[in-house]
């Protein structure tokens, strides 16, 4: 039986519905530069990752290497890219994921958010879905609060250390991609689970071997009450 007191959620792909608006952004500022990667590839290579390392990946899993001043340049591209493509982009969250989080912060259960993404993209994103600190989530942890992004566990670790949370066997781990695995398993988390709403299929999702994998996070809790 697994107790849960502290539940980790990857954000786009996984609370949060952005239509991939984030990465097919990356393939639109790689493929400037004279590459021409579809969008399976850029998620195959990049997602979840922190997005200036994301670039150098892709790129590297393209070519063999990568231009590190040319991955920086793409890198500011795609900044100035995403914040156009934000201008207006409906962002939501999945169906019943919200009322999800609440029955898990009724239960007695933190939330902790966790993202590849900078904390300004992270919090436009919780903006534009009205989701406030203290309501849907417990605390947010974004690529620019640790050294080292995923697979590492680091982002996992700040979020036990701010909610106080010390054993790791009590964390589930939840995201959309083969990284967001990896890293609850470096971390690890008594749960890992995989959901099919985002970047990587089941088929691909399973070849990290989670615990779980769910086309939907809303039956998350009954799954909780059976573990």
């Amino acid at each position: 039986m697994h107790i849960i007191k502290l539940a980790v959620f990857d954000m786009a792909g996984t609370v949060v519905n952005e239509d991939n608006i984030v990465y097919k952004t990356l393939q639109k500022a790689i493929n400037q530069r004279g590459f021409q990667l579809d969008l399976d590839f850029v998620l195959e290579h990049g997602a979840g990752k922190e997005k200036h390392q994301a670039i150098k990946d892709i790129i590297a899993a393209e070519i063999g290497c990568f231009d590190s001043e040319m991955a920086t340049s793409i890198f500011e591209d795609f900044k100035m890219l995403l914040v156009d493509a934000y201008k207006n982009l409906n962002v939501t969250s999945y169906k019943g994921v919200k009322e999800m989080l609440y029955a898990l912060k009724k239960s007695g259960i933190k939330v902790a958010l966790n993202t590849g993404y900078d904390s300004n993209t992270a919090q436009l994103l919780l903006d534009k879905m009205k989701w406030k600190l203290g309501t849907e989530y417990d605390v947010l942890v974004t690529a620019d609060d640790v050294v080292m992004g995923r697979p590492n566990p680091d982002m996992i670790v700040e979020a036990m250390m701010k909610l106080n949370v010390h054993d790791e066997k009590f964390i589930l781990k939840a995201g959309d991609s083969i990284i967001d695995i990896e890293e609850g398993k470096n971390a690890n988390c008594g749960v890992t689970i995989g959901v099919t709403t985002g970047a990587h299929t089941r088929k691909q999702l399973l070849s990290a071997n989670p615990t779980y994998v769910l086309d939907s996070l809303a039956g998350l809790n009954d799954l909780i009450k059976f573990m």
